[in-house]
């Protein structure tokens, strides 16, 4: 569904300057959303609320998350007032390339006061998504953002005539959209009898401790947003760029959210429950099979992202407004982003293991060195290499994230790398190298065939090609005993209730 939206307002908005003003409104709850919401809150509040659900049963945990929802509450709505009254003097510190141009500062201004409210019910979303997580019920708060791309794909097609402009009408339906994603998540509360409800706001003793753990959480927990969010801020000085890096990062946000979001969302409550038991050694254990799991399908997509990024872009994006030099230009900042996709990856199954260990502080202080990592980068790359050296400077960012997390978790001796972990990460390389030869030399073919050929003929080589890679990415990890099938089916389909075995341990 990510891609159909991305696909239509690519074609109807390409990458101009309705684009550049909307991604940015866009950006901007989705920025506090993730950092916030997804990140901080999360990180401080699942492991509260299960220790609550284990300890003292549902009822203490419900109105400990009535307390929360109380007080969250008050404080977005008080956000909101704040930002959309102050909006017009708030932009230019997101996007202060924007003020050069009073059409894209004003439109930007008008279509982040529309959008902004999103934040308010996005927030309330992950509350209750954190609520039904700690329950190991998991489909309703995955499911959600299907229902944002629904409303967006449904706002292009029915409200774009009935507004000023079609970044109108996306505006108008992320704000829709932010209401029927509450209403969802309310209603599988409702089902499992874990609703929680309105009090009087107070900042009780366990809110206080939850809001300690949050405060540095916010930080720690978005740097990969803060760096994107310089990214925008740098960008906005250089037209279209911020489109460019939106449409890429797009494709890339694609494993992040199926693969990397999935495995750290379980990860975070049965690593709370495994060390509130003393299970260390399973905890580590876990976190050796989360790596392979997310890495088994993180590393093929690294490779074939940056072999075959101009021929994916092509087929996703290159349609109506949008053209042959904006998917030059989007397919250099895609393979960038692709060089941190391993480590963006990665640090989804190591973050969790700060915040179940009740550590919000180092990522915090990690977050602070890859920002500035991140900025310095910005300032290198982007004079050379433009909107390109600003995705690089992402990656770059990345990897020193990831690099620093291992190494404090290992010298803690709360990570270990198993030898088995190793074995199988070096047949994973190796197989998909072999899957990137082959993916390689069947796009050459395909551009020989076809030089000029028509977009389903693009297109239906696009899926050949991805067929070929996965056939043979499969093959090797069979060949080379990398991983059972009967291993992928467990992991992929193991019930819900099922605690992580203890045989697991022995593996």
């Amino acid at each position: 569904m990510g891609f159909v939206r991305d696909a239509m307002m690519a074609n109807l908005i390409g990458a101009s300057y309705l684009s550049d003003a909307f991604f940015v409104a866009f950006k901007l709850p989705n920025f506090f959303r993730r950092i916030f919401a997804e990140g901080a809150f999360n990180a401080a509040f699942v492991p509260s609320f299960a220790s609550l659900l284990t300890a003292e049963g549902r009822d203490a945990a419900r109105h400990f998350a009535s307390e929360v929802l109380s007080v969250l509450i008050w404080v977005l709505l008080l956000l909101n007032a704040l930002f959309i009254l102050f909006m017009p003097w708030l932009m230019p510190l997101f996007a202060p390339g924007f003020a050069e141009s009073p059409q894209k500062f004003s439109l930007t201004v008008e279509l982040s006061r529309i959008c902004f409210p999103y934040i308010l019910f996005i927030s309330l979303v992950s509350l209750m998504g954190g609520v039904l997580n700690s329950l190991n019920r998991f489909a309703a708060p995955a499911s959600a953002p299907i229902l944002l791309n629904l409303c967006m794909v449904l706002g292009m097609v029915f409200l774009t005539r009935y507004t000023d402009t079609p970044a109108h009408a996306l505006a108008i339906s992320v704000f829709i959209a932010g209401i029927v994603q509450c209403g969802w998540l309310i209603a599988a509360c409702i089902r499992e009898d874990m609703l929680p409800t309105l009090l009087r706001p107070r900042l009780t003793p366990k809110v206080k401790t939850m809001l300690l753990l949050m405060a540095p959480a916010a930080l720690g927990s978005g740097v990969m947003q803060i760096n994107l969010l310089v990214d925008v801020m740098i960008a906005s000085h250089i037209p279209g760029a911020v489109s460019y890096l939106y449409y890429a990062d797009r494709i890339v946000e694609l494993p992040i959210g199926m693969i990397g979001v999935a495995v750290g969302t379980a990860l975070l409550p049965m690593l709370s429950k495994l060390l509130r038991e003393g299970k260390r050694e399973l905890a580590i254990t876990q976190m050796n099979r989360a790596l392979e799991m997310v890495l088994l399908f993180g590393i093929p997509a690294t490779l074939a992202l940056m072999v075959i990024p101009g021929l994916i872009t092509q087929v996703v994006y290159e349609r109506g407004a949008f053209s042959i030099a904006d998917r030059i230009a989007t397919q250099g900042a895609l393979f960038a982003f692709a060089l941190g996709l391993p480590a963006f990856l990665s640090v989804k199954v190591f973050a969790p293991v700060f915040y179940a260990h009740h550590d919000t502080k180092t990522p915090l202080k990690i977050a602070m060195v890859c920002v500035a990592v991140n900025l310095a980068f910005n300032l290198i790359l982007m004079g050379p290499l433009r909107h390109v050296g600003m995705a690089l400077a992402t990656s770059i960012a990345s990897w020193v994230n990831l690099t620093l997390m291992l190494l404090i978790l290992t010298r803690r001796g709360q990570f270990q790398l198993h030898a088995v972990t190793k074995e199988r990460l070096a047949k994973m390389l190796l197989s998909a190298a072999l899957m990137a030869l082959a993916i390689a030399a069947a796009q050459r073919a395909l551009l020989m065939y076809a030089p000029h050929g028509h977009s389903a003929q693009i297109a239906f080589g696009l899926v050949m090609i991805v067929a070929l890679g996965g056939l043979v990415y499969a093959v090797m990890l069979l060949v080379l005993k990398t991983v059972e099938i009967s291993e992928i089916r467990q992991m992929l389909t193991r019930r819900k209730n099922d605690p992580p075995s203890e045989a697991v341990a022995e593996d």
